[in-house]
């Protein structure tokens, strides 16, 4: 797969006024929302939020890599119940319907998004759609982390975003990680949820891609 050249747009950070304004569309389709200053804070806010002993799920994702907060929640500490470690203990050739509940349905799954629209919708790309259950139906609770840079105008700009930009970047991680290309494999969008399911941490600053 060749690089794409990086627009310039799916990487700068909003102004103020248009942050602001994505906060509140977010909070009137059911999502809460805060807004901290940098990946230190987003550890701590995310952190704050769960109660102990809560099973949870670290999507794969480099917002929450960057942030400390994958190694937090599965170094074995014991202060959460790691799904992940859970998950990749088990045999995915005999037990994958298994690794599919334990990862699909914990307290809280983490993770991150590919694009935030200016009207309030959630935009989520993956390769398999490992982690999408559990955002769409299958957690409790859903925590997002997010930069900033990741906020657009439209639908259509999500998901140009995604693939000029998210894609190549997944793909040369992926072959770096696992010797094998990425793909757009499924997109959910979450355009609407019941207050109190989804917490999204926006950060001021560019996190993750």
């Amino acid at each position: 797969m060749s690089t794409t050249a990086i627009p310039d747009r799916f990487t700068t950070l909003p102004h103020a006024a248009a942050l602001n304004a994505t906060v509140v569309a977010l909070e009137e389709h059911g999502f809460s929302v805060e807004v901290v200053g940098d990946l230190d804070a987003a550890r701590q806010a995310v952190l704050a939020r769960i109660p102990a002993g809560s099973s949870v799920m670290t999507n794969t994702s480099v917002t929450l890599d960057q942030a400390g907060i994958a190694d937090a929640i599965n170094d074995g500490a014991g202060r959460w119940e790691s799904a992940r470690n859970a998950m990749f203990a088990l045999d995915f050739a005999t037990q994958a319907q298994q690794m599919k509940a334990i990862g699909g349905q914990p307290d809280y799954a983490l993770g991150s998004v590919h694009a935030i629209t200016a009207d309030g919708t959630l935009v989520i790309a993956s390769a398999s759609g490992s982690q999408l259950a559990s955002y769409a139906w299958g957690a409790a609770n859903v925590i997002f982390v997010a930069g900033a840079q990741k906020l657009v105008p439209t639908l259509a700009a999500a998901h140009e975003r995604i693939y000029t930009h998210s894609l190549p970047l997944e793909d040369a991680r992926a072959q770096a990680a696992y010797g094998q290309h990425s793909q757009v494999g499924k997109i959910l969008e979450i355009h609407q949820e019941l207050p109190g399911r989804i917490h999204v941490v926006l950060i001021r600053q560019q996190a993750g891609y």
